[in-house]
């Protein structure tokens, strides 16, 4: 019988079952949805240069209005990309279609002369801002901006996905070291393992981070932990993954723990049975919640 079935008093059948029965449909908390502190830094960064740029709401020549500002304040060219939702700190526009010309702006510039101000007032007005600022469209610009911030940082909704499992499950590593008299690490690479805790380790690959890493007088722990809410190749990719990285760390005296969920697996199951028969520990929420890592670090 395998270990994980010890401690959960199943046969292999019954818990992979237990498993797949409990897998949680959903794991949404409030910080999913916008990361309003990453949001209001973004803004904050430049409050200023946002402050400026309503001076030219409600304004009729808006090329010349804006030109001159920059020339008066050119730091609010970095708040340009802002306004646009670029992430890039300098673009090429195609601005002659015919003979495919591009003009460069880059918007780390500090001391733009007079024609470089110039083409920063036409890159606000050609973009279409300059319409929304002359006619009012736009009450603020601060508040413009903390919006398109706002949609930007919904985008990564996907990515927040996986960092709320680790979150959640980080919890449960955190009560498991402390009733287990043990320490855990984050985002643990080699270095920072031997750095704190003075133990060598070799990685399968030089990017490698493990989601947790936990010491318990020497003996090391590794959980990597993923949600799926839908299915696709990727969950076949990372069983397969998972059942060599068990292999590497198992070599090395080290127990590696899967921490996953989500019902993507339902369509996705005979990988991560296949995981499951080729490794010693799987776990999702429900077993979390059971106790079962705590008993896993404390027997094994």
């Amino acid at each position: 019988m395998k270990k994980i079935c010890k401690i959960a008093d199943k046969t292999e059948e019954e818990y992979f079952n237990y498993l797949i029965d409990t897998l949680k449909s959903k794991i949404t908390q409030w910080d999913y949805f916008v990361d309003w502190k990453k949001v209001l830094g973004n803004i904050a960064s430049i409050e200023k240069e946002l402050n400026l740029l309503n001076t030219l709401i409600g304004k009729k020549n808006i090329l010349e209005e804006t030109e001159n500002l920059i020339i008066e304040y050119p730091k609010i060219i970095k708040a340009i990309p802002f306004l646009l939702a670029i992430r890039e700190k300098s673009v090429q526009v195609l601005v002659d279609v015919n003979r495919f010309i591009y003009q460069n702006f880059d918007f780390s510039i500090k001391s733009p002369t007079k024609e470089q101000a110039n083409n920063f007032a036409k890159f606000i007005v050609n973009s279409g801002i300059g319409d929304l600022l002359s006619q009012q469209k736009i009450k603020s610009v601060p508040d413009y901006v903390t919006g398109v911030e706002a949609g930007l940082n919904s985008n990564a909704r996907k990515n927040r996905g996986g960092k709320l499992m680790e979150a959640i499950v980080e919890n449960f590593v955190i009560d498991t070291c402390k009733n287990a008299d043990a320490r855990y690490l984050c985002q643990a690479t080699a270095k920072k393992i031997k750095s704190k805790w003075n133990i060598s380790v070799t990685q399968d690959k030089t990017s490698r981070i493990v989601d947790f890493a936990i010491n318990k007088k020497g003996k090391l722990y590794f959980i990597e932990t993923n949600f799926y809410g839908g299915g696709g190749s990727k969950l076949k990719s990372t069983a397969t993954e998972y059942i060599k990285m068990n292999s590497h760390w198992n070599n090395q005296k080290i127990t590696f723990i899967w921490v996953t969920d989500g019902c993507g697996w339902l369509t996705s199951a005979n990988p991560l049975r296949e995981y499951f028969d080729n490794s010693d520990f799987l776990l999702n929420l429900q077993t979390l919640q059971k106790g079962y890592l705590t008993k896993i670090i404390e027997k094994f």
